[in-house]
């Protein structure tokens, strides 16, 4: 008998489109408590090469983040909730203003991290649950909370042109909006949020809203943007996107230590959700040479250089251990170009060998079948001093490049390090790489892009 599969539809936040230049196509699950709607979304619309270049030289749209893990709370007490339980500062945190929120555990890893939001009556989060959800059900503190996944909408828009492609679509001026603040519009006669803040270190916006107005939303932005060259990312470019920026994230690069936290884990089994943080699972969803050493993979925020976000002007969570971290020397971010000549050998071996080396041919692992890849940084001597994860090619670049977490002696660019390419008990490669700059695209940063410069967006 064959065994039964649920079925998908088309993604109800996005119109079905039958020109993707692929059939493959990806439904997104959401980690809300609460069932609701998943949608199948093109894995490429124009090819990932074309598509990448978005944000270098046009613009892009990218829906494929619904419905996104969103949580809204409130209450008398919700800046000395966030103080408590967040390692930001919030002695200036204004309405119209939005914050990336960093939530650790008391050994200083990340336990999530995401958007946060403060809006007239409350603050919305992205990214955030459900430890947010735990943390609010869980404190004595005046502050409740509301899970709104599936309920609302969210859009990503970068490149040079995606502030007069959002003109366009709003009939409205937006030049007033400043990096990593918001105000409401609207769109297709929608109310719609708009939020100056991205993934590929451009220019970038999003554009949120409620659920049911997602899809006349979405068009009237293409038809504004076919005057920009508004292209559709697909899920392997939008990948990309965070690692030509510099961005390493959770779900992508690292993994949470959910699973370590046994009142959590009861927590999430309670509602149905112990998936997230069964041990047995998430080691299933492990590559790379590292293997499934936990250790290696998770993050804490001097590491991934969120070092200046973290602030010890109030008592949080991990804060003892940040200062530990701080106090002592401790890895940090770099990129890293890998070389073309052994990327080639590897490429030659899947012909010509009788045991090839692990198939490098996709543009980034996670799309394609890979998800947490992490390979062992080596020196010279052959010893670890790192972590490399998300190797893509970058097309505008030609380069194969990856983020990598590494010791403090290694970080000067050009320096010279091993990547250890293949699964634990296979036939692997030691890859040729360099440090290199840090963010890789380090052109027309969004935060100091002079939008008064740009000629305000119209429909033809």
């Amino acid at each position: 008998m064959a065994k039964h599969t649920k079925t998908f539809g088309p993604s109800p936040v996005i119109p079905v489109d039958e020109r993707s230049v692929t059939s493959h196509m990806v439904h997104f699950v959401s980690y809300a408590s609460n069932p609701i709607l998943a949608g199948l979304q093109p894995l490429e619309y124009t090819g990932w090469r074309d598509e990448s270049l978005s944000w270098h030289d046009s613009s892009y749209i990218h829906a494929n983040l619904n419905p996104s893990p969103t949580y809204r709370f409130w209450g008398a007490d919700s800046i000395e909730f966030l103080k408590k339980y967040c390692g930001n500062s919030f002695e200036k945190f204004p309405v119209g203003f939005a914050k990336h929120g960093i939530m650790l555990d008391e050994q200083g890893r990340i336990m999530v991290d995401g958007l946060l939001v403060r809006r007239e009556e409350d603050f919305i989060t992205y990214w955030m649950n459900p430890w947010l959800q735990y943390c609010v059900e869980n404190s004595e503190l005046d502050v409740q909370g509301e899970d709104v996944t599936g309920k609302v909408f969210m859009f990503q828009l970068g490149g040079p042109t995606c502030l007069q492609v959002l003109d366009a679509a709003s009939g409205e001026n937006l030049h007033d909006i400043k990096f990593i603040h918001h105000r409401m519009s609207k769109i297709a006669g929608r109310d719609v949020m708009i939020l100056r803040v991205g993934m590929a270190g451009s220019l970038a916006y999003e554009v949120h809203g409620n659920v049911e107005d997602a899809i006349p939303v979405y068009e009237q932005i293409l038809k504004a943007g076919v005057k920009y060259g508004l292209k559709r990312l697909g899920t392997p470019a939008y990948n990309m996107t965070h690692w030509e920026n510099g961005f390493p994230q959770a779900y992508l690069d690292f993994p949470l230590p959910w699973f370590e936290h046994k009142e959590f884990a009861a927590w999430l089994r309670e509602r149905e959700i112990g998936f997230l943080c069964d041990p047995e699972i998430v080691k299933d969803s492990l590559s790379g040479s590292v293997g499934q050493d936990f250790a290696a993979r998770y993050r804490n925020p001097i590491e991934l250089g969120w070092g200046k976000t973290i602030n010890m002007d109030h008592e949080f969570v991990g804060k003892k251990a940040v200062e530990e971290l701080k106090a002592k020397s401790s890895r940090q971010m770099v990129t890293l170009e890998w070389n073309k000549e052994d990327i080639l050998d590897i490429h030659r071996s899947q012909l010509g060998d009788p045991v090839p080396y692990k198939d490098i041919s996709s543009p980034e692992d996670l799309a394609f079948g890979g998800i947490y890849p992490a390979d062992w940084v080596l020196n010279d001597k052959g010893e670890q001093v790192g972590v490399s994860s998300g190797r893509m090619v970058s097309w505008f670049y030609r380069e194969m490049i990856s983020l990598c977490s590494i010791d403090e002696a290694y970080l000067n660019e050009g320096t010279d390090v091993w990547v250890l390419w293949g699964e634990p008990g296979t036939r692997q490669k030691k890859v040729r790489a360099k440090v290199a700059r840090y963010p890789y695209f380090n052109e027309c940063r969004n935060q100091k892009v002079d939008t008064s410069l740009i000629p305000v967006g119209t429909m033809d």
